[in-house]
């Protein structure tokens, strides 16, 4: 009977001393906290709210139930928007705007407090719309193509500005996709065919007006060339003129004795090559 007493007794003090210890593991797991690399703690108080101090990485303790981790992650993050923005001369252009951003370290507790954990979603779509639309609407149309960095410069410092407003840094911000309204593009195109015609028509004014100089330089050296003819055969006679005709005579029978249709030459031949037609 006393043994029997003694085993109940062993029994139940190895299960108090088991339930204890599962206790305290279960206390002191409750008591600890891990930050992992790339990521940081903020410590909320139930008697003193969000501790003003940024947690480190590592294992931390905390008081169970009073006090409540939240974890930041402090990577640099990529973030794309679209924004339709209206240009100085008022064409609708479609922006696709890409920022790597991360939050200030130092300044963890305060986004908490204001924005929570999801601060970027928050903040970065509205605040880059805003920039975008300000710095668009100083330029004209075609100038957002060819001053395309002086843009992107002016959308960094803009945007870079209103994001540490909200305690967030940005490392890179950057235009992927730049694209007008379709009346916008129809407009360019038909703009570039009308330079094409205009183009094309200035080349045929111009071509007529060469062959037009052509032609009276052509006239004008015909005129003098039978002006100079005339005032030779007026002072030597008309022996060039008849030393011409012999050297065409020559040509033509040449040409007529080749060919192999002709196998005598006409008695009017004479007549025809208007050979001495006064005698």
């Amino acid at each position: 009977m006393g043994s029997n007493q003694a085993a109940v007794s062993f029994l139940t003090n190895l299960a108090r001393a088991a339930f204890g210890l599962g206790a305290a593991a279960t206390a002191l797991n409750a008591s600890l906290y891990t930050v992992d690399g790339g990521e940081r703690a903020v410590l909320f108080d139930r008697f003193r709210g969000v501790i003003d101090t940024t947690i480190g990485e590592g294992t931390h303790f905390l008081i169970p139930w009073l006090q409540k981790p939240f974890i930041f992650d402090i990577r640099t993050r990529p973030h794309t928007f679209s924004s339709v923005s209206g240009t100085k001369d008022l064409q609708m252009v479609n922006l696709t705007l890409r920022v790597l951003s991360h939050p200030d370290v130092t300044k963890l507790p305060q986004i908490f407090q204001r924005l929570g954990l999801e601060y970027d979603e928050k903040v970065l779509p509205s605040i880059g719309n805003e920039v975008l639309k300000a710095v668009v609407a100083q330029f004209n149309a075609d100038q957002l193509l060819t001053e395309r960095p002086h843009v992107s410069a002016l959308v960094r410092e803009s945007l870079i500005k209103r994001a540490r407003d909200f305690n967030i840094l940005l490392e890179d911000v950057a235009i992927t996709h730049l694209s007008y309204g379709a009346e916008f593009s129809r407009a360019v195109e038909q703009k570039q065919v009308a330079q094409q015609e205009a183009e094309r028509s200035k080349f045929v004014v111009m071509k007529a007006d060469q062959e037009r100089r052509a032609a009276i330089i052509r006239a004008e050296g015909e005129s003098e060339a039978a002006k100079m003819i005339s005032d030779a055969t007026s002072k030597a006679g008309t022996g060039l003129i008849e030393l011409r005709r012999i050297e065409a005579s020559r040509e033509i029978a040449a040409t007529l004795a080749k060919s192999p249709n002709v196998s005598y030459l006409p008695g009017g031949a004479n007549m025809l090559l208007a050979l001495n037609p006064g005698r």
